[in-house]
């Protein structure tokens, strides 16, 4: 199994890198950048109202004109930029195995090996969530060099740790999702497009939710209504049942996912 692990390891290190140093990159460049236009933010949330409503699906909560620093901090957990990198090293783990195998043509070499079907399963999550880690903490020290540079304090370590750990569910979420899908379909591009989808109309229905009362009704269904950053930095309370939620998700999808694979019919003829 630790041979297994070395082996996937060594296939995925450097796309695991790059997104980690884009991470840390987008995170020192927001953490710099937003605190020095801060006044500019909220002359902008005065005269244009559904910017507001933007900021505060993202957010996760309501965006008063005068944004404290640590409200405006959290915006860097929730940029676009940071989730979709951290999203893509999700995808790029999750369809290898069998999604990808198959649509290349070589699952029938990797099946070939004297590993069962779980093995493998168990030796491509096991890279997923480790490596996740490690761009979490990449992201992590961006944010703390951010900081340093423009003199602004950062969040309390308790409540940067309480984020992390909220951003890492997410993850696992939507990386049950990947596995899942991966498990059950024969194209990578299909399982793809399946989760970009449903991130996508996650965030539609957190925004929709901040003008249509309708959408704030079934914005539950969505992963992101589980990932507030800006509750956590401004309150100091941990996230307990958005956690659980996340993570119960993940790991029953990831558990599903494992049963499908261990038992589907693979035929490349």
């Amino acid at each position: 199994m630790r041979g297994l692990f070395l082996k996937i390891l060594r296939e995925v290190w450097l796309g695991t890198l790059l997104i980690g140093l884009g991470l840390f990159a987008a995170e020192t460049l927001f953490a710099f950048i937003l605190p020095q236009i801060q006044g500019g933010i909220g002359t902008m949330l005065s005269q244009m109202p559904w910017v507001r409503g933007l900021m505060s699906a993202l957010l996760g909560t309501d965006v008063p004109d005068d944004m404290p620093t640590q409200m405006l901090l959290a915006i860097v957990w929730v940029h676009p930029v940071v989730l979709a990198l951290i999203f893509a090293h999700g995808l790029f783990l999750g369809t290898r195995v069998p999604a990808a195998e198959i649509d290349r043509g070589t699952i029938d070499v990797l099946l070939s090996w004297p590993l069962s079907r779980r093995a493998v399963y168990l030796g491509e999550s096991a890279v997923w969530a480790t490596s996740g880690v490690f761009i979490l903490l990449m992201a992590l020290a961006g944010h703390l060099v951010g900081t340093a540079i423009t003199g602004v304090p950062h969040p309390p370590a308790a409540h940067l740790a309480m984020v992390l750990v909220n951003l890492y569910a997410l993850y696992v979420a939507v990386g049950g999702l990947t596995f899942v899908l991966s498990a059950c379909s024969d194209r990578r591009g299909r399982v793809i497009a399946i989760v970009f989808a449903a991130l996508v109309g996650s965030l539609l229905l957190n925004v929709l939710g901040q003008f249509w009362a309708p959408a704030d009704r079934v914005g539950f269904l969505g992963v992101l209504h589980y990932y507030r950053p800006a509750n956590i930095l401004s309150r100091g309370a941990f996230p307990t049942a958005d956690v659980a939620v996340l993570l119960g998700i993940g790991v029953v999808l990831w558990t599903l996912g494992l049963v499908v694979f261990t038992r589907r019919s693979i035929c490349t003829v």
